[in-house]
């Protein structure tokens, strides 16, 4: 039993489930069941491959636990947790054991509470007895968690409503969530609402209902975490059920003052969530009329200035780590030495493609691989396709050498001989074939331990003589880098990495300023531009054409995929997860209908696709920005340029 979904069948009444845990604790020749204290040194936990620490204390113990059903849940909790990698044994030997041991002798004093489904664990009370029982105030956060997964865990156990309509989501029950291939082997595969104010649960659930089936699960806990910080601030300063619903520009003040002081050291990226999450969550309620949600519109609520300003430099080399040179050089030489070699060709697809190292170990062998006729070669030209999850592309192919598409190829026939529906039921390309993760694909982290001993091996070191400290998603931003540097288009780079906007490309690309300026400087040689010269008569009436010469320096004007950008500098831009077409700083003209065209084409294709992938929601998706590339086609067909408030935009 490897997963929760296949021990939750549904049973008459809370009984049977309780059976249920029985039969689970009595695997493994009843270990669990018989023993109340366990040593990670036993058997089992080699023959189930848990590792533990080397050193310490070796003895988990549940006798502590008076009651006979609260002790077997709380068994059944780590065994399932243990098996299923939600936690290791290392992590239980060493973090949990006393939390375990505090939890069991809070309860020997309520004999009352038979199960811990019918806990409402209370953070006070619990502060309050770690403070009693002399626990460390830095170790309370985390004893308190262990508790509150624990009583979430079993209470969604007992819980036979529909996942969607119970305080935790797990999700191996909910068909159709937006799961990567890595998200599925994670340690914390669920959504826990329990910490969200009982007045607006509803509320909140009722809005990730819709987003689990349209953003990535990530997404969609990094969305629940911030909404959660917002209730819980205005709840921390005195504020009372109903207070949503009279949300006051006010209020939202206080909120940034809190929100400010809790980021606080944080860079500007966490600042800006806890503020663009929020309004994207107070919008959509608010289009959907739900019954809670604020009645002042959200444009009165929070305003762009509310923003912070963008990253520091600082935080942005921080986050854009390029290899270095000499580094990458050496690994690509030592490329046929990774050990096992299993992941050498994982290293050759992230190298070649760019892509996230989830978006490769995503792939499926029935249609990684494709062909695309080219008229000017004169021959069919491999395309690598993939789904990328994180920016919602259910099908994004790019092309690659024909070296590498043989490489494809024998992965493709030899993983085609090897699956069954048993042992690689999704397909992947890099699937574990046997083990406790068996049907899943290969572990991401086992391929940085595999890069890391490399570098050991072959003694690949940094500038500063250290032994260079890998990251798989270095190799994303290095092929960027060398994108752009060749000098390929950005619009085209933002497509081959899957990018939902230019500004996340931009992001990844702006520290290649000194390659593009040597381009700049070649051209420059050629004497291909004469500032003298004037332009044509038949731009002298047009008052709104695009004049980079008198646009205000306080604005980013650059080239943007269908136009141009007129953003402030010193405004965050909010299109990042949307196309620039609904921005108000966006600028287009007849120059750019061929880009238009050419788009509706691929987006019609991509429909296509959808289609027959039975992808309904990348159909519902990509039609809403199909209708909005025909529209705006529609009107600078009409009007000839579409551009608000163009002239105010220029010096005077």
């Amino acid at each position: 039993m490897s997963k929760l979904g296949a021990l939750t069948a549904v049973s008459e009444n809370k009984e049977d489930r309780y059976g249920q845990i029985l039969e689970y604790l009595r695997l493994d020749n009843g270990y669990w069941d018989k023993n109340d204290t366990w040593d990670v040194r036993d058997a089992v936990f080699r023959d189930l491959n848990i590792c533990t620490f080397s050193k310490g204390a070796w003895e988990i113990d549940f006798s502590v636990f008076a009651g006979k059903q609260i002790r077997n849940e709380a068994k059944f909790y780590v065994v399932y947790s243990l098996k299923n990698r939600c936690f290791s044994g290392e992590t239980l030997q060493k973090l949990y054991r006393k939390p375990l041991k505090y939890l069991g002798q809070y309860f020997r004093g309520r004999r009352s509470i038979r199960s811990f489904a019918e806990v409402k664990l209370n953070r006070k009370q619990a502060e309050l007895y770690f403070h009693n029982a002399d626990v460390p105030k830095s170790s309370q956060a985390n004893y308190f968690g262990l508790w509150n997964g624990l009583v979430s865990f079993i209470t969604s156990y007992y819980d036979e409503r529909e996942e969607t309509e119970k305080d935790v989501w797990q999700t191996a029950n909910i068909p159709g969530v937006k799961l990567s291939a890595a998200e599925k082997s994670t340690q914390d595969a669920s959504l826990s609402f329990i910490d969200v104010p009982r007045y607006y649960r509803e509320t909140v659930k009722r809005f990730h209902r819709r987003l689990i089936t349209k953003r990535s699960w990530s997404y969609c806990r990094e969305m629940l975490s911030y909404i959660k910080r917002f209730y819980q601030m205005f709840y921390e300063h005195g504020y009372e059920d109903g207070f949503f619903e009279q949300l006051s520009r006010e209020d939202i003040e206080k909120y940034l003052l809190w929100s400010a002081d809790h980021h606080d050291g944080h860079n500007a990226t966490y600042r800006s969530k806890s503020i663009s999450f929020v309004r994207y969550f107070i919008d959509y309620i608010q289009l959907a009329e739900y019954p809670q949600a604020p009645g002042k519109d959200v444009n009165r609520l929070i305003y762009e200035d509310d923003y912070p300003r963008r990253e520091r430099l600082s935080d942005t080399l921080e986050k854009v780590r390029y290899i270095p040179a000499p580094v990458i050089g050496q690994l690509d030489a030592a490329v046929n030495e990774i050990e096992p070699k299993c992941f050498t060709p994982v290293y050759v697809l992230l190298r070649e493609s760019g892509w996230r190292g989830t978006d490769i170990l995503n792939l499926r062998y029935n249609n990684c691989l494709d062909y695309q006729w080219s008229a000017k070669e004169n021959k069919y030209i491999p395309f690598l396709c993939g789904e990328i999850t994180k920016t919602g592309i259910p099908q994004l192919k790019i092309p690659i050498r024909d070296e590498v598409a043989g490489i494809v190829k024998r992965l493709v026939s030899a993983a085609s001989t090897m699956s069954t529906e048993e042992n690689n039921p999704d397909r992947y390309l890099f699937n574990v074939y046997e083990g406790k993760k068996k049907g899943m694909p290969v572990s991401k982290t086992k391929f940085v331990e595999a890069i890391r001993e490399l570098i050991i091996k072959k003694d690949i070191r940094d500038a500063n003589g250290e032994l260079y400290h890998f990251k798989t998603h270095a190799m994303r931003h290095t092929r960027a880098l060398e994108y752009a540097e060749q000098g390929m288009p950005i619009g085209i780079i933002q497509q081959l990495l899957g990018h939902c906007s230019l500004q996340m490309t931009l992001h990844y690309t702006k520290m290649s300023e000194n390659a593009m300026y040597e381009k700049w400087k070649e051209t420059e040689k050629l004497g291909l531009f004469h500032v003298s010269d004037v332009l044509p008569n038949q731009y002298d009436n047009e008052s709104e054409r695009v004049n980079y010469e008198k646009v205000r320096e306080n604005l980013d004007a650059v080239r943007v995929p269908f136009g141009d950008c007129f953003k402030p500098a010193k405004v965050f831009c909010k299109q990042q997860a949307k196309h620039c077409l609904e921005c108000s700083n966006f600028c287009s003209t007849q120059e750019n209908i061929p880009e238009y065209e050419a788009e509706i084409q691929r987006v019609t294709e991509l429909i296509k696709v959808s289609v027959s992938l039975g992808r309904i929601n990348w159909v519902e998706k990509n039609r809403e920005y199909l209708n909005e590339l025909q529209s705006m086609l529609k009107r600078i067909q009409a009007e000839g340029t579409v551009h608000k408030n163009g002239s105010l935009r220029e010096v005077r």
